[in-house]
């Protein structure tokens, strides 16, 4: 069996360095090693109700980051969801095979709807079989997610398996979670006890990856810390929440660790070590946020990007559904 990797980020304004440590920079890595299709998940993006002008401009700013950040269209397939139509086809049939049960136990639409959860729509319910829908339609062996995805993956495996008891077939494989050994989380600038955002309020919880230089000093300087000066050892670090943030951001972006970063700043102060974090990321940042504005400037090139993606992705879909609606018994149109 082919080797064959999905994933996607929801396009929802722009891009931050934590989708690009936790998700694209071990996306670049497998490009040589795995037949990759690299979704924008539009019908994901839905369920935040954007207007039509920011649902075209956010897909072609998160098609524009994920090339600037490596992946590349001549040896991975980058797409958007809405242009393959059996992604929503596929959630459908998987909808009338999965248990209210199942849902009623994801932990991320409870975190999402929160208190107003008689609100929410359905389609945030419903979005982790929307999600097997795209990790089975292409019949993925390795899907790299975070862990806080880890539970979608794992409702995946058990609506593929829902699905092969029905009809008594061995079609859709079990998909296997890849999360490159320690997962990694990258928290807020603000809050080091939460998941950088998008969607956060306020816009000094991030950096994004079309931020300026100036931008992202401003940032690390604003950034939540502790009177305290940086410890020799991580052990010392426990209960330092935002301390230990930035140590990781400065081991993630000089491919360091945790370990040696304490050793190095061992004594000094935030207020010495802050400036030092934001030329290491300014740095590495650079050549991104240039390729990703050049990038920006020709939309027409984005959209031919996706559109052979999508068509790509198409060529297997369409065979996956074509086998689908004959084990379900539905007659196509000749």
């Amino acid at each position: 069996m082919t080797q064959r990797v999905l994933s996607g980020i929801q396009p929802t304004n722009n891009l931050h360095i934590g989708n690009y440590l936790g998700a694209i920079r071990n996306w670049v890595r497998m490009q040589d090693n795995f037949e990759c299709l690299f979704c924008i998940v539009d019908l994901h993006a839905l369920t935040t109700l954007p207007s039509a002008e920011a649902m075209k401009n956010n897909i072609r700013m998160t098609a524009a980051a994920y090339i600037a950040s490596g992946i590349d269209p001549e040896k991975s397939h980058i797409f958007n969801q809405s242009q393959v139509s059996g992604h929503a086809e596929l959630a459908w049939i998987l909808n009338c095979l999965t248990p209210l049960g199942w849902l009623n136990r994801m932990t991320q639409f409870k975190d999402k709807a929160g208190k107003n959860r008689e609100l929410a729509v359905a389609g945030l319910y419903n979005y982790p079989v929307l999600m097997a829908a795209d990790i089975l339609l292409y019949k993925a062996s390795h899907v790299p997610v975070g862990e806080d995805q880890k539970q979608h993956v794992e409702i995946t495996r058990d609506i593929a398996g829902a699905f092969n008891r029905k009809y008594e077939i061995d079609y859709f494989p079990m998909p296997d979670v890849e999360n490159f050994g320690k997962p990694m989380r990258i928290m807020s600038l603000r809050d080091g006890t939460k998941k950088m955002s998008k969607s956060d309020e306020s816009d000094y919880s991030r950096i994004l990856l079309n931020d300026d230089a100036d931008t992202i000093a401003l940032k690390i300087r604003k950034a939540k810390t502790d009177p305290d000066p940086i410890p020799a050892t991580l052990k010392e670090l426990e209960g330092r929440p935002e301390a230990e943030n930035l140590i990781d951001l400065y081991a993630y972006f000089t491919d360091s660790t945790p370990e040696i970063v304490c050793q190095q700043f061992a004594g000094a102060n935030f207020s010495t070590f802050k400036p030092a974090l934001a030329d290491v990321i300014i740095e590495h940042l650079a050549p991104i946020t240039s390729s990703y504005n050049h990038l920006l400037k020709d939309e027409a090139h984005l959209d031919a990007i996706m559109a052979r993606g999508a068509e790509y992705a198409r060529g297997i879909a369409d065979e996956t559904m074509a086998e689908v609606f004959d084990i379900v018994g539905f007659i196509r149109a000749r």
